[in-house]
């Protein structure tokens, strides 16, 4: 079933991009899952807490920001630097790691989602702004973003006891349907997505070097973290940790870049590297069953 409804999720979504409605779907899914179905599954994993979870928000944000200064001394190209640091957890992330290790991974998830939101929060206006943002405006922006109020609404519920309640089935069942939801909705915004972008091989060719070189920081990262910080429950939690890695550039780059400079350079190494994303977390699904 974790399998299935991902895929289910993502056919929808390639045969809806050619209907006159595809437009506003796309945006309706993307807000639902931004906006709703992520905010629930943080706050109830943020209520009913587990151990570790503060250690894999800091781990998602300090890796995204060792990726990103390390492919800018690369490339001297701070849009490319983002596009290899700042990773679509929402959209793959919640149901790639849902498909892989089941809904009780969503705990350990959210914790790296958040981390990578701040980051992104942070990192993203100010890499394809040319005006200096002042610090003002990035954390009210980090502040008001949906992760974030999540997170104060989740501790506004712990004060208040929340996580004490004996009968909360009802909260259960919510937490539940915003599960499948967030694996429905991500995958069919991909299928819509996907379906209307167009990438040449030279597109993949290089979208293919770059994962691999993200991998290759993968490893060396995840390995050094397993073996030199005390994470509770690490054991547990890094095969969702590496699965970061695998994951391709987050689709509000390119939004943030049309904006804020007038192009769109980004949203071919965006498209191409989310069809080399797709098959390098079969492969590493391959790699999981086997092992």
């Amino acid at each position: 079933m974790a399998l299935l409804l991902p895929l289910f999720g993502f056919l929808c979504g390639w045969g809806l991009a050619s209907s006159q409605f595809s437009t506003r779907l796309k945006s309706l899914f993307a807000s639902l899952l931004a906006r709703f179905f992520i905010p629930v599954v943080i706050i109830y994993n943020m209520v009913f807490y587990q151990a570790g979870s503060l250690s894999l928000m800091l781990f998602s944000f300090v890796v995204a920001v060792l990726l990103f200064y390390f492919f800018l001394a690369l490339s001297k190209d701070q849009l490319r630097a983002l596009c290899f640091s700042y990773v679509n957890m929402a959209w793959l992330g919640f149901p790639f790691a849902i498909a892989l290790f089941g809904p009780e991974i969503s705990a350990p998830m959210v914790a790296l989602y958040v981390g990578g939101s701040i980051f992104g929060n942070i990192w993203a206006v100010t890499s394809v702004s040319s005006d200096k943002q002042a610090i003002s405006d990035i954390a009210k922006k980090v502040m008001q973003s949906p992760p974030i109020m999540a997170l104060i609404l989740a501790l506004i519920c712990r004060i208040l006891g929340v996580q004490h309640f004996e009968q909360h089935q009802w909260i259960d069942l919510i937490y539940s349907l915003a599960k499948i939801g967030m694996s429905f909705s991500g995958m069919c915004v991909l299928g819509m997505w996907l379906q209307q972008t167009k990438v040449y091989k030279k597109d993949l060719l290089r979208s293919s070097r770059v994962a691999i070189l993200k991998l290759s920081c993968g490893v060396v990262l995840c390995g050094l973290t397993y073996w030199l910080i005390p994470i509770p429950n690490i054991e547990h939690y890094i095969g969702v940790m590496f699965l970061l890695f695998c994951l391709p550039p987050a689709a509000n780059i390119v939004a943030l870049e049309t904006h804020y400079q007038g192009t769109g350079t980004s949203a071919k190494d965006i498209a191409s590297g989310t069809m080399v994303s797709c098959v390098v977390v079969m492969l590493y699904a391959g790699v999981l069953h086997f092992f």
